[in-house]
């Protein structure tokens, strides 16, 4: 499983990249039934969604079911799979740029948090009298 002559869409992985993100993708649960699905398509499905913008349903039927691949999307979600493999490609890129593994700074700026002129835990006690 898992193997791609070509690919079908310009979001699909590469081997490249699917050679990255493998050792990252849980495996099947313990005691379950075996998993049956290629799990490349089903990453695969999910960045075609993303790029494309589509609904579910309308993912394209060469990709497995959309119920299992919002499954999937929603399981990595919760279990932090999603949040781990963003980690894990930022570390890497930052070392291949010959930064730092983590940021160091961060920046926030007047349209990232919103407030009050008199800041906002005074405008939040204001709205509950």
């Amino acid at each position: 499983m898992g193997k791609k002559a070509s690919k079908r869409y310009t979001s699909d992985l590469t081997d490249k990249q699917w050679k990255l993100l493998e050792p990252m993708i849980p495996l099947a649960k313990p005691g379950g039934r075996p998993r049956t699905v290629d799990v490349r398509e089903v990453v695969n499905g999910i960045l075609y969604r993303l790029r494309s913008g589509c609904s579910w349903e309308n993912l394209p039927k060469d990709f497995p079911s959309s119920r299992t691949v919002f499954y999937y999307f929603r399981e990595w979600g919760l279990d932090g799979t999603w949040q781990r493999i963003h980690d894990a490609l930022r570390t890497m890129l930052r070392v291949k740029h010959g930064k730092l593994p983590e940021p160091t700074a961060g920046i926030i700026d007047s349209q990232s948090v919103k407030t009050s002129k008199r800041g906002a835990l005074g405008d939040m006690m204001r709205a509950r009298r």
